[in-house]
């Protein structure tokens, strides 16, 4: 996670303004936990098996991870599965065959897991996938709304410079999301250390 404080000061967005270590001001902090699933709670409260939720990146559920043929239909060439070696989540390079990138992140779906230690992979993958010309990626767990959405919101928070909120209100846009709580605690401490650079 070192290599994220190597990102130069105000290049977050203008809703997190870096101030001066001589002024008495104090950086603001993210919404707290609390604040962060009453914002979550709001909109939509039901998701389709898979949104485009930035373009070329979709995320969704593990029947559509299960479905070759739809993968294919998609045009998918990535695929980051937030679930690896979970049960019905049993992905690899061998299932979806040589036409198919796969990258596997064996993450529990429980707020005591720490995904954090995935968050500035996950983020490298899905930014290098994408800059290849013609690439979709998907990124997918079993449910398609806590760990894969927890990484899709890193990748935008590491590479597009999005504060937590900004990150969760785009996603929203287009997908129903609720990261569980352990989670949101680990995009706040991101979030934070992310705005201190």
């Amino acid at each position: 996670m070192a290599a994220i404080t190597q990102f130069t000061p105000g290049s977050r967005s203008q809703s997190r303004k870096n101030i001066s270590k001589d002024s008495n001001t104090t950086v603001p902090t993210a919404p707290t936990v609390v604040e962060l699933e009453k914002v979550l709670f709001g909109g939509k409260r039901f998701g389709n098996p898979v949104d485009e939720v930035w373009p070329n990146l979709f995320i969704g559920d593990l029947s559509v991870a299960n479905d070759r043929y739809k993968i294919w239909k998609m045009g998918i060439t990535h695929i980051l599965n937030a679930a690896h070696g979970k049960t019905h989540c049993q992905g690899s390079h061998d299932f979806y065959g040589s036409n198919v990138d796969y990258y596997g992140v064996p993450a529990d779906d429980s707020p005591t897991f720490d995904l954090s230690h995935y968050f500035l992979p996950s983020a490298n993958y899905i930014k290098d996938a994408l800059s290849m010309p013609g690439a979709r990626v998907f990124v997918h767990c079993a449910v398609g709304v806590s760990r894969s959405a927890s990484l899709v919101l890193a990748y935008l928070m590491i590479h597009h410079r999005y504060t937590l909120l900004e990150a969760i209100n785009k996603v929203k846009e287009h997908r129903w999301i609720f990261p569980n709580r352990g989670f949101l605690k680990q995009l706040r401490a991101l979030d934070e250390k992310l705005c201190k650079t």
